[in-house]
């Protein structure tokens, strides 16, 4: 099945820029559309729309980018018309194509599904050290003494500071999981700690040593510049919003940049934020669960919506789970790394979400029978 479902990708891209059709799709396979469709969705947890929209969407922010013209653009992606590109866009992205091709903002990749590799996922193993070098050309004064490097998780923090990737400056992880679990307005005070400690089911002095003591420098020192290093998907993108209103939180007066990769390959996009609503917005999204009222980068915009999505007990993961859920937890997880990585999801998270799916599906399963 995985190849048969290859096939159907490997079709779709050649086909990417065209108007598609199932039926086309479903003569080339000599199945059924409704047999596509429902296998393609059964495999992938996407439907067969949805991945062409994000697809065609991604592709041309790369156009975008080169300066071309956004009706040419439009058309070459098969939309109408160059209004009917820019609702999609804006839907998706949280921009116009304007702003985008304008400010080179960040957004979350939607690169080519490959369904063969399921099970060969793997966190970022290509070197950094030559895409730093490329930073430092551009800003030497981010490799200074009196910067912070904010890095997201205890690995990057490690593979950073050992190597020294950022000369004489200091770094710091953020060893959470925002995207899980409640939180509090304000950030890192004793009622955060409390309630993310409960939240994790461990201990407060576990937290405080796991989480809060490694950022000392964060609330002990004087910087002119902190750089966070946050990958684009959702669970690292929850994890710079908290870090964000912080900030507001304190009153930092200094620059922020901030440095988004993927995680299948270090490309970084770097953009200096302005800080000003992000607590706002941590409050609006992490604590209250609603959609935010500010503009947003379009990376962080995209993994709210993610969040939010997350939140239900029907999402995107669970449907997918629910599918294929006679599979070994081990290729379940696997699996999920490479289909749903905008999600960012480690194995305790999607663990959790395993365990906690198949004791609702036991329990209505036992209601239904008594």
């Amino acid at each position: 099945m995985n190849e048969q479902i290859q096939l159907m990708i490997d079709w779709i891209e050649d086909n990417i820029k065209k108007q598609f059709s199932l039926d086309e799709l479903s003569n080339y396979m000599g199945y059924s559309p409704y047999y596509c469709s429902f296998k393609f969705h059964q495999v992938t947890g996407i439907s067969i729309r949805r991945y062409i929209l994000l697809r065609r969407l991604y592709l041309s922010t790369e156009d975008l980018a080169k300066n071309r013209k956004i009706i040419d653009v439009a058309f070459e992606y098969d939309y109408s018309s160059q209004e009917a590109y820019s609702r999609a866009f804006k839907t998706v992205f949280g921009i116009n194509p304007r702003e985008y091709q304008l400010n080179k903002l960040p957004v979350q990749s939607f690169v080519k599904l490959t369904i063969n590799k399921v099970g060969e996922w793997c966190r970022m193993n290509v070197s950094r050290k030559i895409e730093v070098e490329q930073l430092q050309n551009e800003k030497s004064e981010l490799f200074d003494k009196d910067v912070l490097n904010i890095l997201n998780g205890q690995v990057m923090y490690e593979e950073f500071k050992d190597n020294r990737l950022m000369g004489d400056s200091d770094y710091a992880p953020f060893n959470e999981a925002m995207c899980v679990n409640a939180t509090t307005k304000q950030v890192f005070d004793k009622e955060f700690i409390n309630t993310r400690a409960s939240g994790h089911h461990g201990s407060v002095e576990n937290y405080i040593k796991k989480v809060i003591v490694p950022l000392d420098n964060l609330f002990n020192k004087e910087y002119k510049c902190i750089v966070l290093w946050f990958g684009e998907d959702m669970f690292c993108q929850m994890n710079l919003l908290t870090i964000l209103s912080y900030l507001e939180q304190s009153g930092y007066e200094g620059k922020v940049f901030l440095n988004c990769f993927r995680e299948d390959e270090f490309k970084v996009n770097q953009t200096e934020l302005k800080l000003g609503h992000y607590y706002s917005v941590y409050k609006e999204v992490l604590v209250n669960h609603n959609k935010p009222s500010y503009e947003l980068l379009p990376v962080m915009y995209q993994a709210i919506d993610i969040y939010l999505d997350m939140l239900k007990e029907d999402n995107a993961v669970v449907k997918y789970f629910s599918k294929n859920k006679d599979l070994p937890t081990s290729e379940l997880i696997n699996r999920l790394f490479a289909l749903f990585p905008t999600v960012g999801y480690g194995d305790l998270q999607y663990i959790e979400l395993i365990n906690k799916t198949k004791l609702e599906l036991g329990t209505r399963i036992f209601k239904d029978k008594h």
